[in-house]
Formats: C-alpha cells, structure tokens, sequence
C-alpha cells in the first residue's frame, strides 16, 4: 500500500519534471546549423490562447442575436477559470475534478446585464455556496451526477447587487437574488457580508448567508474568519460552516495557510459532522495565470448519527488556469 508520503512526492516530482522539461531549452547542437531554428510555442499558452478563443467565440455568436454593433465596442470575456484537481482521501479514495466558469460582457445587450457559463457542482452554484466551503476545497470527492454544465443571464443594479436567471444539468432552471456589502473595522480589519436568496426544482425556496472578517496582523500575515450557512424551504435544518486560518504571503504570488475547519447540519442528531485542519500552499508555476495547489488536511468526520467518528487523511493537488 502507499504511503501518505510517496502519495505526496510523486505527483508532485511527476508535475515539476514536466513542467521543468517544457521550459527548458534544448542543448546546443556541436555544429552550429545552417539556419536558426524556429522556437515551438509554448503548450501552456497554447492551452490558454485556446480556452479564450473558444470562450470569445461563443461570446460574439451569443452577441450577435441581439443586435449588429460589433463585439469590440464593449465586449469582453471575463473572471474565465478552469480548475483542475486531484483528490485523495482515505474514506473516499481517489476523484478527479473540472471545473471552469465565466463571465461575459455582450456589447448588443444593455451594459448592467452578463451572460455566465461554467461546468460546477450544480448544488454549490445554486446556493451560491463561497469558494472555502465548496467540496473541493474541504477535500471532499463529487459525485459525477453533481457536476453539470449552467448557464443563464444576470443583470448587476447598483454596485452591490445582481439577479440571476439560469439553467443547470438537464435543463433545470434557478434564480438567485445576491446582496455584497463590504466595509472595513478599524485600521487593519476588513468585514464582507453576502447574502442569497435562491429558488430552485429541486430545493424550492433557500438561502445562503456568509460573514467573513479578515484582519492583517503584519505586512505579510492575516488571520481570516469565514462563516457561512444554508438553509432551503425542502430541509429546514440549517447547512453551516466556519473557517478559522492564518494567512501567509511569501512574495512572488505565493502563499500559505493554517486553517481550521468545522461544519454541520443542525437537526439530524450529529451538529458537527466534521472538524479538522488543513495546510495549503499556493505558488504560480507558468507566468502569472497558472498556478498550482497543493492542500493536506487531518479530518474528523462522522456523517449520521449511527457512524462512530473517524480521523481520516486528505490530500488535493489542483492546477487553475484563469483566461
């Protein structure tokens, strides 16, 4: 059986061999040759200059139904991402996991109004859940049913609030209501509100609540509190979680962090169904759009009342390519 370690390193020298062979040069050749030899593209700006051709290409096709003012005029692709990641955890064994959003800007519609599309876990993009509690970043596997492609439109009044009309997998439509309000406590501290109202098939009338503060103990170092909750009008009992971390910057677009974590359902007999703790380190590794993840937590987790609660290891390792 492999250990956590060889789990750990060989992925991760798999990654950097790769990664270091595609930018390395190749050595000189002991003749010098009659002409200079064309450079290859790069297949990491390769990759990315085809996300966003495909994205603006859909976006111009989009835009054309509404009208004939070229797409130049205002159009844009924006917030475009695409997460690639890799899940270990010994409850759950291995998963694999793609997702990529965004957001598009159509100059044949009225300026307020947005255009969205993404591959997502289906119930995380109805509630609207915030990215510290989505599974992924709790190293929790998916279910292949849960992810599914959405799109829909929205429409931004003011600065702090949008609605949202979509269609997730199987043409299931939603709606959403989103309220943002920021402001800052004292000299160093930072507070967000968000608000969701949301309605959907599946789940009827809902809503997702999340608080977070943030605090900058040094030029370098901040601690963050993250708490959010969910509840529908099909299950009355309330979804919630908390996350407590130190926040490290080391330069150069790297960064750490310590977090603790703890989350559960309000109602079934087991409050907490999970706590633990998780490491995460965050660095670019090709210019500054690509950058890799890796994420090694200790968990706690009891799922119903009748389990006996478990320590289990985790691991996640994710490339994410914004466009």
């Amino acid at each position: 059986m492999p250990t956590l370690r060889s789990i750990v390193l060989l992925p991760a020298l798999t990654a950097w061999c790769l990664l270091a062979a595609a930018q390395t040069p190749p050595a000189p050749a002991a003749s010098p040759p009659a002409a200079p030899a064309a450079s290859a593209p790069d297949v990491f700006d390769t990759a990315r200059e085809g996300v966003r051709s495909t994205a603006e290409w859909l976006a111009r096709s989009v835009d054309s139904w509404f009208g004939d003012r070229p797409f130049e005029q205002g159009g844009k692709v924006t917030d475009g991402q695409v997460h690639l990641r890799f899940l270990h955890r010994r409850d759950e064994g291995n998963d694999f996991g793609l997702r990529f959003n965004a957001r598009f800007r159509l100059p044949n519609v009225e300026r307020s109004t947005y255009l969205f599309l993404g591959r997502d876990d289906q119930r995380e993009v109805v509630a609207d859940t915030p990215a510290a509690f989505t599974r992924q970043d709790r190293l929790l596997s998916e279910r292949r049913a849960d992810r599914s492609f959405f799109a829909g439109v929205g429409y931004g009044w003011r600065e702090n609030v949008d609605f949202r009309l979509g269609l997730r997998g199987g043409l299931k439509p939603y709606a959403q209501a989103r309220y943002r309000q920021r402001w800052t406590v004292g000299q160093r501290g930072l507070m967000e509100f968000r608000e969701t109202l949301f309605w959907s098939l599946d789940d009827h009338l809902g809503s997702t609540t999340a608080l977070s503060y943030e605090r900058s103990l040094s030029p370098t170092l901040a601690l963050r509190w993250l708490n959010a909750a969910t509840i529908t009008q099909r299950v009355k009992e309330f979804d919630w979680s908390s996350d407590l971390g130190l926040v490290k910057d080391f330069g150069s677009a790297r960064q750490g962090s310590v977090e603790a974590i703890v989350n559960g359902l309000t109602g079934t007999g087991v409050t907490v169904r999970e706590y633990g703790l998780q490491t995460r380190w965050q660095q670019p590794l090709h210019r500054t759009w690509l950058h890799g993840e890796l994420i090694v937590g200790r968990f706690w987790a009891r799922p119903d009342e009748a389990a006996r609660r478990q320590a289990v290891w985790a691991l996640g390792m994710g490339l994410k390519m914004r466009f």
